[in-house]
């Protein structure tokens, strides 16, 4: 029996996810890896033809996807641009995605598009933009969001709440939900010298719907040294730790591992889901046990 033959459609609930990258586009199909499903960055799936959407098509028949956006830069000043939001909208009418993702940041403006995630202030303007925008996205795609909370590497000064009070209410005025990236709360919480179980335990996690884990590098400057969100190394012991703490507060949800540089070998990949698996699990039945007591 083929590892396809014993999955389930169960699988993308109980079994974590990881990044499609084109390295692993054959050795997915050849070998049928027993993941819960797979996610594409959409950028790099908006052209009509070409072999990345011929092996999405070929991987879609044997996994559920999910998508996420880096490009529509709801976090910008300027209105979201509407041919970009029609080919992100055909590709998910195209394969139907479980979910799609977003960032709370901005990284276009007018006609430039910046190879950077940046991040937005905290304060009411700022928040009425980023709603009316989530709105616009929900409205076009026809169908509920998640938006990712930042990696941060500094404040500003105009903000006039914190990033949890921003985001909760973000969640309530849209109707969004929420990609929590464990990294990125271990990431900015160093920058920023906070607290990141502190930053978990007043998450509003009732909006959760999917985790990512990733890994990230420590600049080294001399004077104020910075952890970088670059997706480049294995997920590390203390976001491990992070995501453990995390599953206490949200319950089993819906993991992905992911890394979009340094690929290593797809077993090394699975070997890093295979613990979130242990770790889901492990909360799983902790679970059970306190509703059987």
């Amino acid at each position: 029996m083929s590892k396809a033959e014993g999955r389930s459609p169960s699988d993308f609930d109980t079994l974590t996810g990881i990044s499609l990258k084109p390295a692993y586009y054959q050795t997915i199909l050849n070998t049928l890896p027993a993941v819960g499903f797979f996610e594409i960055h959409a950028e790099n799936y908006l052209s009509k033809g070409g072999p990345a959407r011929h092996y999405l098509h070929r991987i879609r028949e044997q996994y559920s996807i999910t998508v996420h956006g880096v490009g529509l830069s709801i976090g910008g000043e300027v209105s979201l641009n509407q041919d970009h939001l029609a080919r992100v909208s055909q590709l998910l009418d195209e394969i139907q995605p479980t979910f799609f993702s977003e960032h709370l940041a901005w990284s276009s403006h007018d006609n430039a598009f910046l190879n950077d995630l940046l991040p937005v202030a905290y304060d009411e303007d700022t928040l009425q933009r980023v709603c009316e925008h989530i709105d616009q996205l929900q409205t076009a795609l026809k169908r509920q969001v998640l938006i990712e909370n930042p990696s941060t590497y500094f404040e500003f000064e105009r903000s006039d709440r914190s990033e949890i009070d921003f985001i909760t209410a973000m969640a309530e005025r849209t109707g969004c939900g929420l990609l929590l990236d464990v990294n990125n709360v271990e990431v900015s919480c160093f920058n920023q010298q906070a607290n990141p179980y502190e930053y978990l335990d007043a998450f509003p996690v009732k909006a959760v719907q999917q985790i990512h884990l990733a890994g990230h590098t420590l600049d080294q400057n001399p004077i104020t040294p910075l952890k970088i969100d670059s997706h480049d190394e294995p997920v590390s012991g203390l976001v491990w730790n992070l995501y453990q703490h995390t599953l206490t507060r949200t319950g089993d949800c819906l993991t992905l591992i992911e890394r979009d540089g340094n690929l290593p070998p797809l077993d090394e990949l699975l070997a890093e889901a295979h613990v979130a698996n242990s770790i889901r699990d492990h909360v799983r039945q902790e679970r059970i046990n306190e509703l059987i007591v």
